[in-house]
């Protein structure tokens, strides 16, 4: 079997890489690897509470890496960081590194570049599936996500915090990737296939940060210990 790690942002994209890694019997998933940004102790990008990642590694039931990423972040640390992840993940016997791109050429051709020479090769599971199809098949399969992050240039900041459902799907404004790809929005997974059970989360405060809109997801019962 094939020792996979997957490159895990705590969305959609990620879960559904996952879900179909898990139905190819030819590989293993080892670990899921999360960017975290130092500062707020908060998934890069997503803005996912440290504590909403532990559990949902923990209902998915694979070990959680996490790489520490200062704010700001030049691109060489990042680099650097991201290097001694795949010397770890190497060491570990993992032979693959798997991310949920959808069809960015740029983004592909750069995770390509930084694994060459690494001794892992890159896989991208959900690659050119169509996302309008795509979001559909995640939606009846029973995944439910919540939008954590919008870009207030092309969505109003009423998306953020919203369910990633069919209704999410019809409101968008003509142009927007179903899935986000281009940015438009980011989400966490609270439940769908390979969770052990569903985490229940709220959303609490919403705020705008850096250019962006940011829905604060929190637990809505006492974590486990």
């Amino acid at each position: 079997m094939k020792r996979v790690a997957l490159s895990w942002s705590s969305g959609k994209d990620s879960a559904w890489s996952l879900h179909l890694l898990r139905q190819n019997p030819d590989i293993e998933v080892m670990a899921l690897v999360t960017t975290l940004n130092q500062q707020f102790d908060r998934v890069a990008m997503h803005a996912v509470r440290r504590e909403l990642l532990e559990r949902q590694a923990e209902s998915i039931g694979l070990p959680l890496w996490t790489v520490p990423l200062p704010w700001p972040c030049s691109n060489e640390e990042y680099e650097a960081r991201m290097r001694d992840l795949c010397t770890r993940a190497v060491n570990q016997g993992v032979q693959a590194m798997a991310f949920g791109d959808l069809f960015l050429t740029d983004i592909r051709a750069y995770r390509e570049q930084q694994l060459a020479g690494t001794g892992l090769e890159p896989l991208f599971p959900v690659w050119q599936i169509p996302t309008g199809q795509l979001a559909a098949e995640m939606i009846a399969s029973g995944l439910h996500a919540k939008i954590t992050c919008v870009d207030p240039r092309v969505l109003p900041r009423e998306f953020a915090g919203r369910d990633f459902d069919s209704r999410f799907l019809a409101d968008l404004p003509p142009g927007i990737d179903p899935c986000g790809e281009n940015g438009e929005f980011h989400s966490f997974v609270y439940d769908g296939p390979g969770f052990r059970e569903p985490l229940a989360v709220s959303v609490g405060e919403v705020v705008e940060r850096d250019g962006f809109v940011f829905a604060d997801l929190c637990l809505a019962e006492p974590a486990k210990h």
